[in-house]
């Protein structure tokens, strides 16, 4: 019999990474912990019934996932990821990859027609860390808040913006505001923002998962398990 083969690797971070990373898990070991993914992890990579950080210390509550990039392209992984996911019991999202050169309405048409989201799953997510090459930052930020209200309209909650943190301070502070934000931040810092309102925060790209034979984005929601409801659907 032929069987798939499965190299487990031995993952590991530099001293000032790992040592980073313990320390913003331990500030926040009390908020609610996920991960997110796209087809840059192999489906083989992913034991889905037993992920945890930390020495088995915190368990992995949600994972976000690629959905869809622009106007029609979408993820290879993402159905099966989805249906693992629910499988699973994890609370899942979906994200599209924003091109900010290319139609909203089609990039909103794409994502809408690609995710069936269901009550309790993560609100839509937008991920936008590109400028346009061919737009003016007016025009820019008119087409963002096209997608933003188509997709609000067809679920009735605001999306949730995901972006780096100097991306959002350069590029989107003062335009979007009222939607919850999931900000990249992968300094030496104890929080994403001194200064906003984040909901989210990726905090390492370098995240080593019991569970996941490559390394992941860890994020934390601030808050407890509960209030993390409320960035979910009803």
């Amino acid at each position: 019999m032929h069987f798939h083969k499965h190299t487990e690797q031995n993952l590991k971070n530099s001293k000032t990474e790992a040592a980073r990373i313990e320390k913003i898990i331990t500030e926040y070991n009390d908020k609610t912990f996920g991960f997110d993914i796209s087809h840059y992890q192999k489906k083989e990579d992913i034991k889905w019934d037993s992920l945890t950080i930390a020495n088995d210390g915190i368990n992995l509550e949600f994972v976000v996932m690629r959905a869809t990039m622009g106007k029609k392209k979408k993820d290879k992984h993402f159905d099966e990821f989805w249906e693992k996911a629910k499988e699973n019991k994890l609370i899942r999202g979906a994200y599209h990859f924003y091109r900010a050169d290319e139609d909203p309405v089609m990039q909103a048409n794409n994502y809408l027609e690609s995710v069936k989201l269901e009550t309790g799953d993560l609100r839509p997510v937008l991920d936008i860390e590109r400028v346009p090459r061919r737009k003016s930052h007016e025009k820019f930020i008119e087409d963002l808040k096209v997608w933003l209200k188509i997709v609000e309209e067809k679920y009735g909650k605001k999306p949730i913006i995901y972006t780096y943190y100097h991306y959002y301070k350069d590029y989107l502070k003062g335009e979007i505001d009222d939607y919850p934000l999931w900000l990249a931040n992968y300094n030496d810092v104890m929080m994403p923002s001194p200064e906003d309102d984040w909901k989210m925060w990726q905090f390492t790209e370098n995240g080593i998962v019991k569970g996941i034979n490559t390394k992941v984005d860890l994020n934390i929601y601030n808050g407890n398990l509960w209030s993390f409801k409320s960035l979910t659907l009803d």
